[in-house]
């Protein structure tokens, strides 16, 4: 129990950190010209890889440019992650520094996809049908 409550607390550092500095520390033109959302950060039990996810959060509907600049968002996070992972061992105090991962969530495509589906349900007809019942 305590060893997922530090993995949960040092992964929650760790996506502050790395949020920080995509805001004002790393000079990448690949990622200073995105807009880019760190969603959520998963240590392993043993500290040894942190898995960080993240968002585009871009206006862009057509999915090819989407897909685009999500991997050109993950090649400079990549080439970023020893200035990234410097930084955190200056921030937190730990043996050993994970290693990260970087991984693109896509969970606010899923819930825009689902709030759709919900937005074209006919609720109206459906409690007629109840009613008639």
């Amino acid at each position: 129990m305590a060893k997922g409550y530090r993995s949960g607390r040092l992964g929650e550092e760790i996506r502050r950190i790395v949020s920080e500095m995509l805001i004002s520390g790393v000079k990448d033109p690949r990622l200073t010209g995105n807009m880019i959302s760190i969603s959520g950060v998963e240590v392993t039990s043993d500290g040894s890889y942190a898995t960080c996810y993240f968002s585009v959060l871009n206006l862009s509907s057509d999915p090819e440019e989407k897909e685009r600049q999500e991997k050109e968002v993950l090649a400079g996070l990549s080439s970023a992650k020893g200035l990234l992972k410097k930084e955190i061992s200056k921030q937190v105090k730990i043996r050993h520094i994970p290693e990260l991962i970087f991984k693109p969530d896509h969970s606010i495509d899923y819930g825009r996809h689902i709030d759709e589906i919900l937005d074209n349900i006919d609720f109206d007809s459906y409690q007629k049908d109840q009613e008639e019942e």
